[in-house]
């Protein structure tokens, strides 16, 4: 009995193992051979059904944008049109059912389009796995691969904050390990909804998707899809994820586009990607409307060289998190700092010629980054996981080393050029100075965290001698020098005005003064900044003199003309929108006898500081105290929100606030009299608002707790009778920002 149950169980097992191998075979079965061919499209060795019922067939009319409509018909200009012949041309092959589909082949006038019906989008059986295995479509009126109607996994208005799974999304691409496939391909330009200017359809990119992408790469990642746009490359109308595979993209415009305003997330996990956008007359390299989230593998990538567009562009946070990135452009979007992985991103005060090298060394002079570009460039963005914080590296173009003048927190000595204002009681530019001689006297700098610039935060490394990234008054010495130091710190990445050093090529140096040495200064909202003159140190010709504005950090703006185009009117180059920019002046690259370049930055409307915006929670008090003169920044680019406050700002922010009459007092030891706060301690002390610690010291240069100042609020609410400010503190130790805005509702 024994023996005969123990064979009963041993024949289940093994029937249990061929139920498992047949299911197995079975789902590899299950795969449906598309085989694509000019002279006949086959499914699974088949004639391709013309009938929509099957899940694929042949036959189905193009969407494309027809010639010969009116206005009414759509937006889209005469090299957006194409004739009926031409579309009739083009073979569709379309999947209307879910599955695992294999094509490879060819149609030379053909598209392969994914259409599960309208309701797909909810089902999340609706899934399409394309494996493309050796798959080359040509399409001339419209997308060569689209995804219509197949599985959304996320609701198109719910924002991600940059972070997607598309696993069990409806549009899956595989690249099959070893194979080489192609997608040339077209767009649509919109076409209204009968009787309306409402979409119907509009498809930009020569692969496209309506819903969520995501693309992988086989088992061993070798599958290769070359993609080539006439209008843009790779789409999706919400987000796409490229986690493995080799994928190349040439595009006149941009090279991979995700289109929801502040939601899409482009996300790159593995594989190689290298875009060559804007063969057109503009386009971005990777353009997400939403957010750009690259966490590894190695992504190469270039914009169009003579628009104002970037290798990198999102208008949400670009976070770099692993991998190699090299991205080139005329102006990348600035990069996160909450990204996980170092990242360093050189502006560069001149263009630089299509086919120049660019290196980056080490101290040691190993070369982390060598690049030859295919095209012209002024900005590059270079991360990986050899880069790390509180290292000098060096840069070179073609071999000459390059120094640079500015940085995040704003320029170096030397910005200003000749006729910048030489003393404003330490103030930097764009910064309101106290009315009541509470500034630091000239000369002289104050201590930590006293909101005036200059100051250096604890914590911050050592750096090369003669930089200081927290310096940043304007000069009037003319003859200031850059760095070749370019060291990233946990909050230093960029470096701006970077150009050939002088010593190390030899040039002469020259710099350059604006408004007949006047300097530049910011405007109200909606004005240009007055620029009437750009003369230079030496007789450089007009022509080799490279005029540049961008906005800080680099988002929406960027100009860039040579002198001699602008000598009919220089404010042409010029902003009206709000925000803070930054006027480089230049030596173009090339010139073999000069180099040098000088910048400015300067405001319009807002504030000048470049690490708050007006998204921040603090920024309508951080700008209400800084319109009034009551709280500075801690320099001319920067408020520093996260810094912590000293006792002494706190207390003379909120004398200034309350217009207090200063006093002396000799009530603390430790208090000098003459220095900027003691006065505002002596009125503090008359009124009660201050009690000094249990030594009977005041301890001015201590960081003030948030307990501290709520206790400092509640005392002079009882005195004034006024309600007392509340501070809302995230932690214990008090910051900037939070002071701002406690102070702010007593305004």
């Amino acid at each position: 009995m024994l023996k005969r149950t123990s064979f009963l169980l041993l024949a289940l097992v093994l029937a249990l193992s061929c139920a498992t191998v047949s299911a197995s075979a079975a789902s590899a079965e299950g795969e449906i051979a598309i085989r694509l061919s000019n002279d006949g499209v086959t499914v699974d060795g088949k004639a391709a059904s013309t009938d929509s019922g099957s899940a694929v067939y042949v036959g189905a009319d193009i969407i494309y944008y027809e010639a010969g409509h009116g206005s009414a018909y759509g937006e889209g200009e005469t090299a957006d049109e194409h004739s009926a012949e031409e579309a009739a041309r083009h073979t569709v092959v379309t999947i209307t059912k879910p599955g695992t589909y294999r094509v490879s082949g060819t149609l030379s006038a053909g598209q392969l389009a994914v259409d599960l019906g309208d309701k797909a989008s909810s089902d999340p059986t609706a899934v399409v796995v394309l494996i493309l295995d050796g798959a080359d479509i040509t399409c001339t009126v419209a997308p060569a691969v689209i995804f219509y109607n197949v599985y959304e996994p996320y609701d198109a208005a719910a924002d991600t904050k940059g972070v997607t799974d598309l696993s069990k999304a409806g549009a899956q691409v595989v690249l099959a390990d070893g194979s080489v496939n192609k997608a040339n391909g077209s767009h649509v330009a919109r076409i209204y909804k009968e009787g309306t200017t409402k979409k119907l359809h509009k498809y930009d990119g020569a692969f496209y998707s309506k819903m969520s992408m995501n693309i992988s790469g086989e088992s061993a990642g070798t599958g290769k899809l070359y993609i080539e746009g006439d209008n843009e490359g790779l789409n999706s109308e919400l987000h796409l994820t490229i986690n493995g595979g080799h994928i190349e993209i040439k595009a006149q415009d941009d090279g991979i586009n995700t289109n929801e305003d502040r939601i899409s997330v482009t996300t790159i996990n593995g594989g190689y990607l290298k875009v060559n956008a804007g063969l057109g007359a503009e386009g971005d390299g990777i353009d997400s409307n939403g957010y750009l989230t690259i966490n590894g593998g190695t992504v190469v990538t270039q914009s169009n060289e003579r628009s104002p567009d970037g290798g990198i562009d999102a208008d949400m946070d670009i976070s770099l998190n692993g991998g190699t990135v090299v991205a080139l452009g005329t102006r990348n979007d600035a990069t996160s700092s909450g990204s996980k992985q170092t990242f360093i991103e050189l502006a560069f005060a001149s263009t630089q010629a299509a086919g120049s090298v660019i290196k980056l060394t080490d101290a040691n002079g190993k070369a982390l980054l060598t690049h030859t570009a295919d095209k012209a460039f002024q900005s590059v963005t270079f991360s990986s996981a050899e880069l790390a914080p509180n290292t000098e590296y060096h840069v070179y173009i073609n071999e000459i080393q390059q120094q640079y003048t500015g940085n995040s927190f704003g320029m170096m000595g030397g910005m200003g050029g000749p006729g910048a204002r030489p003393d404003n009681n330490g103030q930097a530019p764009g910064e309101a100075p106290p009315t009541d001689g509470s500034g630091p006297a000239p000369g002289q700098m104050p201590p930590e965290g006293n909101g005036f610039p200059g100051t250096r935060p604890e914590g911050m490394p050592d750096f090369p001698e003669g930089f200081n990234p927290w310096q940043n008054e304007q000069t009037s010495d003319p003859n200031a020098v850059g760095s070749v130091a370019f060291v990233i710190t946990d909050t230093v990445h960029s470096f701006s005005g970077i150009s050939d050093s002088a010593d190390a090529s030899g040039k002469q140096r020259v710099t350059f003064s604006v408004n007949n040495g006047a300097g530049l200064t910011g405007s109200a909202s909606g004005s240009k900044p007055e620029l009437t003159s750009i003369k230079a140190s030496a007789d450089v010709p007009a022509q080799d003199i490279q005029v540049t504005v961008t906005d800080v950090p680099s988002e929406n703006y960027s100009e860039t003309r040579l002198l001699s185009e602008l000598q009919s009117s220089l404010s042409d180059i010029m902003p009206k929108a709000d925000g803070t920019y930054r006027l480089t002046v230049a030596v173009v690259s090339g010139n073999a006898e000069y180099a040098g370049v000088s910048q400015w930055q300067f405001t319009i409307g807002g504030l000048p500081f470049t690490d708050v915006n007006p998204a921040d929670g603090a920024y309508a008090a951080i700008k209400a105290l800084y319109d009034k003169g009551v709280m500075n920044g801690t320099g001319s680019a920067s408020f520093s929100p996260n810094a912590p406050v000293s006792r002494a700002a706190a207390i003379t922010v909120l004398g200034r606030l309350l217009g207090a009459e200063t006093t002396e007092s000799n009530r603390f030891p430790d208090i000098k009299p003459g220095t900027w706060y003691s006065g505002y301690v002596g009125w503090a002390v008359d009124n009660g608002i201050v009690q000094g610690d249990n030594t009977g010291k005041f301890r001015p240069d201590d960081n003030l707790t948030a307990a501290h100042m709520q206790l400092i609020l509640d005392r002079y609410a009882s005195l004034s009778g006024k309600e007392p400010a509340t501070l809302n503190s995230a932690g214990n130790q008090l910051t900037r920002a939070e002071l701002a805005v406690a102070l702010a509702s007593l305004l």
